[in-house]
């Protein structure tokens, strides 16, 4: 039995955001794959070594975030 894939590998509505790590960082660039009220599933457009917490702006809303999970360029995050 084939098992469906929780996300698509890229789909054609994922949104630009930016994660902000730091006060004095520059902003990631990423896409938005998924978003829920409770978390997304991002995909950065570079390895990055990301801080276990972080702010997602997506869309004009800033979101306080923690990271769940991460696989190779995806991250989930819970907000």
């Amino acid at each position: 039995m084939r098992q469906e894939r929780r996300f698509a590998r890229v789909r054609p509505n994922a949104s630009a955001a930016s994660l902000i790590v730091g006060p004095r960082v520059p902003v990631v660039p990423c896409q938005v794959v998924d978003y829920s009220a409770g978390g997304a599933c991002i995909e950065l457009n570079a390895d990055v070594t990301l801080p276990p917490r972080f702010e997602l702006l997506h869309g004009g809303t800033k979101k306080k975030c923690r990271t769940v999970w991460r696989k190779v360029r995806r991250i989930g995050v819970a907000f």
